[in-house]
C-alpha cells in the first residue's frame, strides 16, 4: 500500500470524547482533520478552539451535509451509540475507513453487518478500545501469548466508577440513545480486554444486573464458562463513589498476572512471589487513533482493536442482559472466530 500523505479526518461527534480524539489526532503528523460534525454549534466552536489549524475547518450539523461537501479518508466516530450503526454505513457508503468509539454499534447483528458491509468494500474499520495499546496490557497480552501463564484457568476483572452520578441526566442514561448502561459503556473495556487477552471462547454466561432505579443497568455481576473449561467473573459497578478503579486478575497453571489499576504484577512458577512490572519493562504505548492512522498507511497490518472485537463483546453483553432477565445461566453458539 502507497502511503498518503495525509489522511484527511471528518469528526463525527465533537463533544468530550470527540474533542480527545481530536487532540490525539492533532499529534500525528499524517493526520488531517477536515470537517467537524455536531448538532450543537458551541460543540463545534470548543474543538476549533483546540488548535489554530482548527480555526477554518469546516463545520457541519449533519453529517450527509458533511460527506458531500468534503473530500476525506476516514471518519471517527463518537455519538450516541443508537447512531453509530446509520453513521458507520454512510461513511463506508462514501469510501472512508472507520474507527468508532466503543461499544462499536447498537447489538451483535448490526456489528456483523457493519463488518461485512467494511470487508465488501475494501475498508478498515475499528474500534476505540484504547488497552490494546497500552503497556500494561500490552505485556500482559505477550506473557499469555508466549505461554508464560500456561493454560489460563481463571479470571476475576473488576470495575468501579461513579458512572450512576457523573451521567446522570445525559444521553448516557437514556436507553433510547445508550442502547444500554455502564456494562454496554465502560463495562465493554472490562469484557473486551479479558476476550481480547484470552483469546477464549464463552460457553455460557450467568447474570445479575441491578439499574438502580434508572432506565439502564448501572451494576452487574456475571459470571462466564469458557469452552475449554476456564471461568471468569466480572464486577461492574456504575454505582460506586470513586472516580475510576479497575483490576484484572488471570491465573493460569503455571502462573498468575494482576493488573491494579495501572500497575502490573506477575508471579511465574508455584508459589512464587509477586513483582512489580517496572514501567521501563513496558512496551512502548500508542493511542487507536494514532493505530489507525499508521493502519490506514499499511505500516501495521491489522488495527489495534478490529471491529471484530466490538462484535465479540456484543454478543458477551447480550447473552448477560438475556441471562438476568431470565435469572439462568444463557448458553453461547460456538461459532468459528475471526482472527484478532
Amino acid at each position: 500500500m502507497v502511503e498518503m500523505a495525509s489522511v484527511r479526518f471528518v469528526m463525527i461527534g465533537v463533544g468530550g470524547m470527540g474533542r480527545a480524539h481530536i487532540q490525539r489526532l492533532l499529534a500525528v503528523p499524517e493526520a488531517e482533520i477536515v470537517a467537524l460534525v455536531d448538532p450543537s454549534e458551541p460543540a463545534i466552536r470548543a474543538a476549533r478552539s483546540l488548535a489554530p489549524q482548527l480555526a477554518d475547518v469546516p463545520g457541519f450539523t449533519s453529517l450527509e451535509s458533511a460527506l458531500a461537501t468534503v473530500e476525506a479518508d476516514a471518519a471517527v466516530i463518537v455519538t450516541p451509540h443508537s447512531q453509530h450503526f446509520e453513521q458507520g454505513m454512510a461513511c463506508l457508503d462514501h469510501g472512508l475507513h472507520v474507527l468508532m468509539e466503543k461499544p462499536f454499534v447498537a447489538g451483535s447483528e448490526n456489528a456483523r453487518r457493519l463488518i461485512e458491509a467494511a470487508k465488501e468494500r475494501g475498508l478498515h474499520m475499528a474500534v476505540s478500545y484504547q488497552r490494546h495499546t497500552e503497556g500494561p496490557y500490552l505485556y500482559l497480552k505477550r506473557l499469555i501469548a508466549q505461554g508464560e501463564l500456561g493454560e489460563i484457568r481463571f479470571i476475576s476483572a473488576y470495575q468501579a466508577q461513579s458512572w450512576l452520578e457523573s451521567t446522570r441526566g445525559t444521553w448516557r442514561q437514556n436507553k433510547a440513545l445508550s442502547c444500554g448502561g455502564q456494562l454496554n459503556d465502560s463495562g465493554s473495556h472490562l469484557l473486551d480486554v479479558v476476550l481480547w487477552l484470552t483469546g477464549l471462547t464463552p460457553q455460557a454466561v450467568l447474570a445479575q444486573v441491578d439499574n438502580r432505579g434508572t432506565e439502564v443497568d448501572i451494576d452487574s455481576a456475571l459470571t462466564v464458562q469458557f469452552v475449554g473449561g476456564a471461568m471468569a467473573t466480572f464486577s461492574i459497578v456504575g454505582s460506586a463513589n470513586i472516580g475510576w478503579w479497575e483490576d484484572v486478575s488471570i491465573h493460569g497453571n503455571k502462573g498468575s498476572a494482576l493488573y491494579r489499576n495501572g500497575e502490573l504484577f506477575v508471579s511465574i512458577g508455584h508459589n512464587q512471589p509477586l513483582r512489580r512490572v517496572e514501567t521501563e519493562d513496558l512496551p512502548q504505548g500508542s493511542n487507536p487513533d494514532a493505530d489507525f492512522v499508521d493502519l490506514i498507511q499499511g505500516r501495521v497490518a491489522s488495527a489495534a482493536a478490529p471491529a471484530e472485537c466490538g462484535y465479540q463483546v456484543a454478543r458477551l453483553t447480550e447473552a448477560a442482559w438475556q441471562s438476568a432477565k431470565r435469572q439462568a445461566w444463557v448458553p453461547f453458539v460456538v461459532e468459528e472466530r475471526v482472527s484478532r
